[in-house]
């Protein structure tokens, strides 16, 4: 492949080592194209440059997560920010295993671990019991570093730790995901001139590139009719977006485990009638690389994360369907201030100014409309809970799913 066809300028070119893996990558996926007669749908692509064993974004070893782009990393997520969002989170969690009468535990996509071990000892030390904690990830490199995360933090509950290479057909307790949904593949759509394409990719002038075809699908067609009817219908015929099968069925599958207990799914996105409004005619698709973001999928395929907004209604409505119940959906900012996150801050002695600034201000960005608190969004699904947890008694936004 070649890298210039592709590299911002603005972007740090990766290593030798590095370079290898994405070319490894690349000619996997070619082979791919191939065997597909040239064309593959993005979702394809995609599911590829994140999750090709060993060569993928989060299936190989390339550090994904931090604060700084020259430690490494390409994005930082609200545990990462501050052990206060695991601290919070615990609370909920808390209440849905006593609400639930269960005592397990299950995390998708633990990142560094950074979650799993605050909540462990923020749960510990709410005195909460639950007999195991388990951990779904895909990536190798990431459950050692998860595991040396939670030695090094709570090692007398790391025996409550395992890693799951699949799921339990039925499940009682808590399921926890922050920042899963978002990377799941997602198709692409284009409406040109009123007409629906869905937009491939393609090996051209040595290097991938977009490739639109025509819709033909009578359940792709429909689904973008109701697209159409949220931007209103003819409201400019220059208009990408996206959708979302694997979140829906990921949400699907979770909330059929689930046989008692709830889920909390914490993410950035929008509902229906706001994800596909008629002024976001470029979609979400965008990339991270080096806490850089951009819009090539294409640069460095397995070297750098692809992520697309979520749309809530659907997961809503794929939760539902598979017999769960809607506990609630709100703001980050309103579920963590309901949960008691001021509380939290407030067990740090203001006098310790060192301690006390550095947890406030990431307090602030996981609060703050212009940061993180408005962006992102809390949905959550339950079985055998008679009523909602505290941390979504007030500002529930499920009315507007």
């Amino acid at each position: 492949m070649n890298p210039k066809a592709h590299q911002p300028d603005s972007l740090p070119a990766p290593g030798p080592s590095a370079l290898a893996q994405s070319d490894a990558l690349v000619a996997q996926i070619r082979a791919q194209l191939d065997a597909a007669g040239g064309w593959l749908p993005f979702d394809r692509y995609m599911e590829r440059a994140l999750y090709a064993p060993g060569l993928g974004y989060y299936s190989g070893g390339a550090r994904k997560f931090g604060l700084r782009g020259d430690d490494g990393s390409d994005f930082v997520t609200a545990p990462e920010l501050s052990p206060l969002f695991a601290a919070t989170l615990a609370r909920p969690l808390a209440e849905a295993l006593e609400a639930s009468g269960t005592r397990e535990l299950m995390e998708f996509g633990a990142g560094t671990g950074k979650l799993a071990a605050g909540l462990l000892t923020a749960l510990d030390a709410l005195g909460t019991e639950f007999d195991s904690y388990s951990i779904v990830d895909l990536s190798g490199e990431l459950r050692e570093r998860q595991r040396d995360t939670i030695a090094a933090a709570a090692p007398a509950l790391l025996a409550k730790v395992r890693w799951l290479d699949a799921l339990p057909e039925r499940f009682e307790g808590v399921v926890i995901g922050n920042e899963v949904l978002d990377a799941m593949p997602v198709r692409l759509f284009a409406n040109r001139g009123g007409a629906w394409l869905e937009r491939g990719v393609v090996w051209r002038d040595d290097a991938f590139a977009f490739d639109d075809r025509p819709v033909t699908a009578a359940a792709d067609l429909l689904r973008l009719e109701e697209i159409d009817a949220a931007r209103e219908t003819g409201a400019g015929d220059d208009y990408l977006t996206e959708t979302h099968e694997a979140a829906l069925a990921f949400t699907r599958t979770i909330c059929t485990m689930l046989a008692r207990g709830a889920v909390i799914l914490i993410d950035y996105g929008f509902p229906h009638h706001e994800y596909y409004h008629a002024q976001r005619a470029q979609g979400t698709l965008m990339c991270h690389y080096r806490h850089r973001a951009h819009g090539d999928p294409f640069l460095y395929p397995g070297l750098q994360d692809i992520t697309a907004h979520v749309e809530f209604t659907g997961i809503a409505e794929a939760g539902t369907d598979a017999g769960a119940d809607l506990l609630g959906f709100t703001s980050q900012a309103r579920f963590l201030m309901n949960a008691g996150i001021t509380e939290v801050l407030g067990e740090i002695d203001p006098a310790d100014t060192a301690r006390f600034l550095p947890a406030a201000n990431a307090v602030q960005k996981l609060l703050s409309e212009a940061e993180m608190g408005e962006l992102f969004k809390v949905i959550a699904f339950s079985r055998g809970l008679d009523d909602t947890l505290r941390a979504f008694s007030s500002g529930d936004r499920s009315h507007t799913l």
